[in-house]
């Protein structure tokens, strides 16, 4: 059987030299039993990653570069692995080593018994913040109770996929990507595999607080349309709102001497009926920007080669 580790990079110079001794070893341990390809996915990277990896994969046949012509993000790196990926089964992994590697042979075992998913869940997070645990703990709940699709919580992209899932994943070619969502709406048999989360190896992380919020926004707006229901939900309560005042005013004016209030009031009225309706059009405008971006049908991305 064939397999293929697909590995993502983005300016990982200082974790490169140990992502690839590691995944190497692990290579030579299932010698026995998968022809094993590793694929790095070079995602266009401005420090030394690349020819590092030039440098290393010339010692290897075993070993593919698909460089991207420039940086198109992790999950359209991602995606352009799984295009190229032709093997039996898939192995996802990043190229900072907090997913230990070591762990694939295991994963590989449990999907070859007749799992066609079976995706690292994790049990500790080492090295992280406690506002990275926090929002990361947050997000992964908010998301399973608004999202139609059934998304394991604490979940990465550490994950072994069998060829069917990977034709599927193939198939769904929507440029805002949440793969760790689009797996299991293919709906095909999963289990899930807890582990530790290690420390990243080295450098920093790529996922600063901004791109981690956009990431969280795909992941909600491609997977659900409660946002849009809640908008209906705020213009029914901002309605009782008013009428509930409406009533109270008639019957100041009507049944007793006491001053309607007035300036302030208004003041607030307004500014919470303004902020309601701008926020309504933002929650309009992000579903609509995206279907404008993907009615261009452009392509995902672009690769400079493929080495």
């Amino acid at each position: 059987m064939k397999l293929e580790i697909l590995v993502p990079v983005f300016n990982e110079e200082e974790c490169i030299a140990e992502t690839f001794r590691r995944l190497v070893d692990v290579q030579n341990a299932l010698k026995s039993k998968f022809e094993t390809t590793i694929v790095f996915i070079n995602d266009g990277s401005s420090d030394k990653t690349l020819e590092m990896l030039v440098e290393l994969k010339n010692k290897r046949h075993d070993v593919k570069i698909i460089n991207l012509s420039r940086n198109f993000g992790h999950q359209l790196a991602l995606t352009a692995g799984l295009d190229f990926a032709e093997a039996d089964f898939v192995a996802i992994i990043d190229g900072d080593m907090q997913d230990p590697p070591e762990l694939i042979p295991t994963m590989l075992e449990i999907a070859t018994s007749g799992f066609d998913v079976v995706y690292g869940q994790r049990n500790s997070r080492v090295g992280e913040t406690w506002f990275k645990l926090f929002t990361a703990k947050m997000f992964y709940r908010v998301l399973s109770r608004m999202c139609e699709v059934e998304i394991p919580k604490d979940t990465g992209d550490f994950r072994v996929i069998s060829k069917k899932v990977l034709d599927c994943l193939k198939s769904m070619r929507e440029r805002h990507r949440f793969i760790r969502g689009l797996v299991p709406l293919s709906g095909f048999r999963q289990f899930a595999f807890k582990y530790d989360r290690h420390e990243r190896f080295a450098g920093e992380t790529k996922y600063p607080l901004k791109k981690m919020f956009r990431f969280a926004l795909d992941a909600i707006f491609s997977f659900s349309t409660r946002p849009l229901k809640f908008i209906r939900y705020v213009g029914l309560s901002s309605l009782v709102i008013s009428a509930f005042l409406l009533l109270k005013i008639i019957y100041i004016k009507l049944f007793s001497e006491q001053v309607i209030p007035g300036y302030s009031s208004m003041v607030v009225i307004l500014v919470f009926f303004s902020s309601v309706q701008i926020l309504s059009i933002s929650i309009l405008g992000e579903y609509i920007g995206r279907i404008f971006e993907e009615s261009k049908k452009r392509p995902l991305y672009f690769i400079d080669e493929i080495i």
